[in-house]
């Protein structure tokens, strides 16, 4: 690996870079990508004064080769802050390049950086490679289950 990968936060100026990225994890996980008004919110929340999340790209020779976004929860245990990392995605061609760990690693540094106690995330299971890569660094699969309400499951 002779290229140095670049990492930036999202702007006005790369977002259709970040959307299209999006648009590809969506594609290797066979879900529907973001809609026009999905489009709208991320950007909305993404790039506000006070964002609900931060989501940054890797450029690679000044092309988006990957993203990550991340938002903050807090640990009643801990009472510490903990960076739960949402996404992290790499195109198909840069993969096995070191790019997704550059990538990770930047996430474990933000979290240092802002005093986080943990670093949390999930994987399908079925996404092997990402299995065997979170496993090869050291972190433990935890015995939780992981439950989700869609906002047309809430209780009303």
């Amino acid at each position: 690996m002779t290229s140095k990968l670049i990492i930036e936060r999202i702007s006005e100026s790369n977002f259709d870079d970040f959307i299209y990225l999006i648009e590809k994890l969506a594609e290797y996980e066979k879900l529907d990508p973001p809609d026009a008004q999905a489009k709208i919110r991320l950007k909305r929340d993404g790039l506000s004064e006070d964002p609900k999340y931060e989501a940054y790209l890797g450029f690679l020779n000044g092309k988006p080769i990957g993203y990550i976004i991340f938002f903050f929860t807090y640990s009643s245990f801990l009472a510490l802050p903990t960076l739960y990392l949402e996404d992290i995605f790499i195109l198909k061609d840069y993969r096995r390049e070191g790019f997704g760990q550059k990538m990770f690693n930047f996430c474990v540094k933000q979290a240092q950086i802002r005093g986080c106690g943990r670093m949390e995330w999930c994987v399908l299971t079925w996404n092997e490679p990402a299995i065997k890569f979170y496993e090869k660094i050291g972190a433990s699969r935890l015995n939780w289950y992981f439950y989700r309400l869609t906002k047309d499951e809430f209780i009303k």
